[in-house]
Formats: structure tokens, sequence, C-alpha cells
């Protein structure tokens, strides 16, 4: 287990629903990957990211989907590539990324508490 934090500490990550706008393969990447455009809703409008979710998606069935995704790291490079969000996700039986989301259509730019 993890170690405790405070509340603080956890409204300090700012976690957001989003919508994949566009996908598409990231062949240059050292493991499977695609790249999304995700649309944050209009106080933080389009993130792009890479995410290794090539085991469970294609891009195709990634366009409309809704994600959660850490909004508030650093952007970081990834190949040749600027990822500007965190997608989240868990791992299945098998190491293959299986994303986050919620389980009914919400608002997008909407903050998890």
């Amino acid at each position: 287990m993890a170690d405790a934090i405070s509340f603080d500490d956890f409204l300090k990550v700012d976690i957001r629903v989003g919508k994949v706008l566009r996908a598409e393969p990231y062949p240059e990447a050292r493991k499977p990957a695609i790249k999304m455009w995700i649309d944050f809703g209009p106080e933080l409008g389009e993130k792009k990211t890479s995410a290794q979710v090539a085991a469970h998606y294609t891009p195709e069935t990634l366009i409309g989907k809704q994600v959660m995704a850490v909004v508030n790291f650093p952007p970081r490079q990834i190949g040749r590539f600027m990822s500007e969000v965190l997608v989240l996700g868990l791992s299945d039986s098998e190491g293959g990324i299986v994303l986050l989301s919620p389980d009914q259509e919400v608002p997008i730019g909407g903050r998890m508490h």
C-alpha cells in the first residue's frame, strides 16, 4: 500500500474527463502506442498525449471515447511527440492497458472529485 496522503495532496492532482477527437498510430514509439488529441472543454481546450493502449484499442475505436486524464503534469517529450496530459488506465492480466472512463456520458472538462 502507498503512503497515506492528505486530502489537500489529493486536490493538487487535477483529473478531468475529455473526449478523444483524433487518434493515430505511433509506430515510432518503443512499445505500441497511439497518439490522441483530447478535448477538455472551453477551460482547457484540446490537449495531446501518447499512450500504450494498442493492446485493446485502435485509433478508430478511441474517437469519441471519454477518457480520464491528469491535466496538470508538465508536458513530457515521448520520442518526437510532446505529451501534454496523462491518460489513466489499469493493466489487465496480460499487461495491456484498459483506459479509465466514466460509465455514463458526462460534460467534458469535468473534474474528478
